[in-house]
Protein backbone atom coordinates (compact mmCIF):
# COMPACT_ATOMS: atom_id res chain seq x y z
CA UNK A 1 0.00 0.00 0.00
CA UNK A 2 2.89 2.34 0.78
CA UNK A 3 4.50 1.70 -2.64
CA UNK A 4 1.18 2.18 -4.42
CA UNK A 5 0.59 5.43 -2.57
CA UNK A 6 4.08 6.64 -3.47
CA UNK A 7 3.57 5.85 -7.19
CA UNK A 8 0.22 7.60 -7.13
CA UNK A 9 1.78 10.68 -5.56
CA UNK A 10 4.58 10.73 -8.18
CA UNK A 11 2.11 10.46 -11.04
CA UNK A 12 0.01 13.26 -9.55
CA UNK A 13 3.03 15.53 -9.22
CA UNK A 14 4.22 14.76 -12.76
CA UNK A 15 0.76 15.39 -14.11
CA UNK A 16 0.60 18.72 -12.34
CA UNK A 17 3.94 19.69 -13.87
CA UNK A 18 3.06 18.39 -17.32
CA UNK A 19 -0.28 20.17 -17.75
CA UNK A 20 1.00 23.79 -17.80
CA UNK A 21 3.89 22.76 -20.08
CA UNK A 22 1.51 21.14 -22.55
CA UNK A 23 -0.75 24.19 -22.36
CA UNK A 24 2.18 26.53 -23.09
CA UNK A 25 3.23 24.35 -26.03
CA UNK A 26 -0.29 24.41 -27.46
CA UNK A 27 -0.44 28.20 -27.14
CA UNK A 28 3.00 28.48 -28.74
CA UNK A 29 1.99 26.28 -31.66
CA UNK A 30 -1.11 28.42 -32.27
CA UNK A 31 0.92 31.62 -32.09
CA UNK A 32 3.50 30.20 -34.49
CA UNK A 33 0.61 29.28 -36.78
CA UNK A 34 1.40 25.57 -37.08
CA UNK A 35 -1.52 24.98 -39.44
CA UNK A 36 -2.07 21.37 -40.34
CA UNK A 37 1.13 20.22 -38.60
CA UNK A 38 0.56 17.05 -36.61
CA UNK A 39 3.30 16.07 -34.19
CA UNK A 40 3.30 12.37 -34.94
CA UNK A 41 5.59 9.66 -36.29
CA UNK A 42 5.19 10.92 -39.85
CA UNK A 43 6.56 14.32 -38.82
CA UNK A 44 9.29 12.55 -36.83
CA UNK A 45 10.43 10.79 -40.01
CA UNK A 46 10.42 14.04 -42.01
CA UNK A 47 12.38 16.07 -39.48
CA UNK A 48 14.68 13.49 -37.97
CA UNK A 49 15.23 13.16 -34.25
CA UNK A 50 16.84 16.56 -33.69
CA UNK A 51 14.22 18.44 -35.70
CA UNK A 52 11.35 16.61 -34.02
CA UNK A 53 12.68 17.41 -30.55
CA UNK A 54 13.13 21.03 -31.66
CA UNK A 55 9.52 21.13 -32.88
CA UNK A 56 8.37 20.20 -29.37
CA UNK A 57 10.63 22.66 -27.61
CA UNK A 58 11.89 26.21 -27.77
CA UNK A 59 14.75 25.40 -30.14
CA UNK A 60 12.84 25.46 -33.43
CA UNK A 61 14.42 28.71 -34.56
CA UNK A 62 17.99 27.60 -33.86
CA UNK A 63 17.58 24.24 -35.58
CA UNK A 64 15.77 25.82 -38.55
CA UNK A 65 18.59 28.33 -39.02
CA UNK A 66 21.13 25.51 -38.98
CA UNK A 67 19.17 23.55 -41.57
CA UNK A 68 18.81 26.69 -43.67
CA UNK A 69 22.61 27.04 -43.77
CA UNK A 70 22.88 23.40 -44.80
CA UNK A 71 20.36 24.02 -47.58
CA UNK A 72 22.47 26.92 -48.83
CA UNK A 73 25.53 24.66 -48.96
CA UNK A 74 23.52 21.99 -50.79
CA UNK A 75 22.42 24.65 -53.30
CA UNK A 76 26.03 25.65 -53.95
CA UNK A 77 26.76 21.99 -54.66
CA UNK A 78 23.60 21.69 -56.82
CA UNK A 79 22.26 18.83 -54.69
CA UNK A 80 18.63 19.57 -55.50
CA UNK A 81 17.14 16.59 -53.71
CA UNK A 82 18.90 17.59 -50.51
CA UNK A 83 17.87 21.24 -50.96
CA UNK A 84 14.25 20.11 -51.22
CA UNK A 85 14.46 17.86 -48.14
CA UNK A 86 16.14 20.51 -46.01
CA UNK A 87 13.69 23.25 -46.96
CA UNK A 88 10.78 20.97 -46.16
CA UNK A 89 12.25 20.56 -42.69
CA UNK A 90 13.00 24.26 -42.32
CA UNK A 91 9.51 25.39 -43.33
CA UNK A 92 7.91 22.80 -41.06
CA UNK A 93 9.89 24.08 -38.10
CA UNK A 94 9.33 27.77 -38.89
CA UNK A 95 6.08 28.09 -40.89
CA UNK A 96 5.76 31.79 -40.06
CA UNK A 97 9.07 32.72 -41.67
CA UNK A 98 8.35 34.32 -45.04
CA UNK A 99 12.02 34.08 -46.01
CA UNK A 100 12.14 30.30 -45.73
CA UNK A 101 9.06 29.70 -47.89
CA UNK A 102 10.21 32.25 -50.46
CA UNK A 103 13.74 30.88 -50.70
CA UNK A 104 12.46 27.31 -50.95
CA UNK A 105 10.19 28.25 -53.86
CA UNK A 106 12.96 30.24 -55.56
CA UNK A 107 15.44 27.39 -55.37
CA UNK A 108 12.94 24.92 -56.82
CA UNK A 109 11.07 26.97 -59.45
CA UNK A 110 14.01 29.07 -60.59
CA UNK A 111 17.38 27.49 -59.80
CA UNK A 112 16.58 23.78 -59.93
CA UNK A 113 14.28 24.16 -62.94
CA UNK A 114 16.99 25.96 -64.93
CA UNK A 115 19.52 23.30 -63.96
CA UNK A 116 17.11 20.58 -65.11
CA UNK A 117 16.53 22.28 -68.45
CA UNK A 118 20.28 22.68 -69.01
CA UNK A 119 21.16 19.17 -67.87
CA UNK A 120 23.68 17.93 -70.46
CA UNK A 121 23.48 14.37 -69.12
CA UNK A 122 19.86 14.13 -70.35
CA UNK A 123 19.80 14.18 -74.17
CA UNK A 124 16.00 14.04 -74.47
CA UNK A 125 14.42 17.48 -74.46
CA UNK A 126 11.01 16.12 -73.45
CA UNK A 127 12.44 14.68 -70.24
CA UNK A 128 14.28 17.90 -69.44
CA UNK A 129 11.05 19.84 -69.91
CA UNK A 130 9.22 17.35 -67.69
CA UNK A 131 11.82 17.74 -64.93
CA UNK A 132 11.67 21.50 -65.29
CA UNK A 133 7.90 21.58 -64.81
CA UNK A 134 8.16 19.26 -61.81
CA UNK A 135 10.42 21.83 -60.17
CA UNK A 136 7.91 24.55 -61.05
CA UNK A 137 5.29 22.49 -59.22
CA UNK A 138 7.53 22.07 -56.17
CA UNK A 139 8.06 25.82 -56.02
CA UNK A 140 4.33 26.39 -56.34
CA UNK A 141 3.66 23.90 -53.54
CA UNK A 142 6.00 25.75 -51.19
CA UNK A 143 4.25 29.04 -51.95
CA UNK A 144 0.78 27.55 -51.52
CA UNK A 145 1.67 26.12 -48.12
CA UNK A 146 3.49 29.31 -47.19
CA UNK A 147 0.39 31.36 -47.99
CA UNK A 148 -1.76 28.96 -45.97
CA UNK A 149 0.47 29.58 -42.96
CA UNK A 150 0.80 33.32 -43.62
CA UNK A 151 -2.49 34.46 -45.17
CA UNK A 152 -2.09 38.00 -43.86
CA UNK A 153 1.28 38.75 -45.47
CA UNK A 154 1.60 40.08 -49.05
CA UNK A 155 5.09 38.82 -49.93
CA UNK A 156 4.25 35.21 -50.81
CA UNK A 157 1.24 36.28 -52.89
CA UNK A 158 3.66 38.44 -54.88
CA UNK A 159 6.04 35.50 -55.30
CA UNK A 160 3.17 33.33 -56.52
CA UNK A 161 2.22 36.05 -59.00
CA UNK A 162 5.78 36.14 -60.33
CA UNK A 163 5.80 32.35 -60.61
CA UNK A 164 2.66 32.39 -62.75
CA UNK A 165 3.98 35.29 -64.80
CA UNK A 166 7.54 34.14 -65.44
CA UNK A 167 7.31 30.35 -65.35
CA UNK A 168 3.77 29.38 -66.29
CA UNK A 169 3.12 32.43 -68.51
CA UNK A 170 -0.38 32.66 -67.02
CA UNK A 171 -1.04 36.39 -66.84
CA UNK A 172 -4.57 36.05 -65.50
CA UNK A 173 -3.43 34.07 -62.48
CA UNK A 174 -0.52 36.46 -61.97
CA UNK A 175 -2.97 39.37 -61.95
CA UNK A 176 -5.13 37.55 -59.43
CA UNK A 177 -2.28 37.05 -56.95
CA UNK A 178 -0.94 40.58 -57.30
CA UNK A 179 -4.48 41.77 -56.55
CA UNK A 180 -4.65 39.54 -53.46
CA UNK A 181 -1.36 40.96 -52.25
CA UNK A 182 -2.50 44.53 -52.89
CA UNK A 183 -5.36 44.42 -50.35
CA UNK A 184 -3.25 43.15 -47.46
CA UNK A 185 -1.76 45.39 -44.76
CA UNK A 186 1.70 46.65 -45.66
CA UNK A 187 1.41 45.80 -49.36
CA UNK A 188 3.45 48.09 -51.64
CA UNK A 189 1.63 50.39 -54.07
CA UNK A 190 3.06 48.60 -57.10
CA UNK A 191 0.96 45.47 -56.46
CA UNK A 192 -2.13 47.26 -57.83
CA UNK A 193 -0.24 48.37 -60.93
CA UNK A 194 1.28 44.96 -61.52
CA UNK A 195 -2.13 43.33 -61.24
CA UNK A 196 -3.50 45.69 -63.90
CA UNK A 197 -0.43 45.20 -66.11
CA UNK A 198 -0.87 41.42 -66.08
CA UNK A 199 -4.59 41.71 -66.80
CA UNK A 200 -3.81 43.84 -69.86
CA UNK A 201 -2.20 40.78 -71.47
CA UNK A 202 -5.32 38.64 -71.03
CA UNK A 203 -7.43 38.11 -74.12
CA UNK A 204 -11.02 39.08 -73.47
CA UNK A 205 -10.30 41.18 -70.37
CA UNK A 206 -8.90 44.23 -72.08
CA UNK A 207 -11.80 46.48 -71.09
CA UNK A 208 -11.41 45.67 -67.40
CA UNK A 209 -7.66 46.16 -67.62
CA UNK A 210 -8.14 49.50 -69.38
CA UNK A 211 -10.51 50.76 -66.69
CA UNK A 212 -8.12 49.77 -63.92
CA UNK A 213 -5.12 51.35 -65.63
CA UNK A 214 -7.05 54.50 -66.37
CA UNK A 215 -8.15 54.73 -62.74
CA UNK A 216 -4.52 54.49 -61.65
CA UNK A 217 -3.53 57.12 -64.22
CA UNK A 218 -6.20 59.50 -62.94
CA UNK A 219 -4.87 59.21 -59.38
CA UNK A 220 -1.97 61.47 -60.28
CA UNK A 221 1.63 61.79 -61.37
CA UNK A 222 2.99 59.15 -58.99
CA UNK A 223 1.10 56.45 -60.88
CA UNK A 224 1.96 57.68 -64.38
CA UNK A 225 4.98 55.46 -64.88
CA UNK A 226 6.34 54.46 -68.31
CA UNK A 227 4.97 50.91 -68.24
CA UNK A 228 1.52 52.11 -67.20
CA UNK A 229 1.48 54.68 -70.01
CA UNK A 230 2.63 52.07 -72.55
CA UNK A 231 0.01 49.49 -71.58
CA UNK A 232 -2.71 52.13 -71.40
CA UNK A 233 -1.92 53.43 -74.90
CA UNK A 234 -1.89 49.86 -76.21
CA UNK A 235 -5.37 49.24 -74.81
CA UNK A 236 -6.68 52.56 -76.08
CA UNK A 237 -5.70 51.51 -79.59
CA UNK A 238 -7.01 47.97 -79.24
CA UNK A 239 -10.34 49.06 -77.74
CA UNK A 240 -10.60 52.00 -80.17
CA UNK A 241 -11.15 54.47 -77.38
CA UNK A 242 -12.38 57.84 -78.81
CA UNK A 243 -9.60 60.38 -79.20
CA UNK A 244 -11.19 62.87 -76.83
CA UNK A 245 -11.21 60.25 -74.06
CA UNK A 246 -7.58 59.17 -74.43
CA UNK A 247 -4.70 60.37 -72.29
CA UNK A 248 -2.71 63.29 -73.79
CA UNK A 249 -0.51 62.45 -76.74
CA UNK A 250 2.51 63.88 -74.92
CA UNK A 251 2.29 60.94 -72.52
CA UNK A 252 3.46 58.65 -75.29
Amino acid sequence: MTRLLLVSMILTVLGAIKLPIEHDLAVSHRQENFRGVEFNLDLREKLGQLGFVAALSGFRSIVADGLFIQAHVAWEQTEWGRVLLLFRQVTTLQPRSILFWDMAAWHMAWNASVAAMNDQTQPRLSLRVKAQREYFALGKDFLERGIKNNPDRPQLYESMARLYKEKYKEHERASEFFAKAAVLPGAPRYDRRFSAYELSYCEGREREAYERLRQLYDEGEKERLPTLITRLKFLEDKLEIPQDQRIPAKER
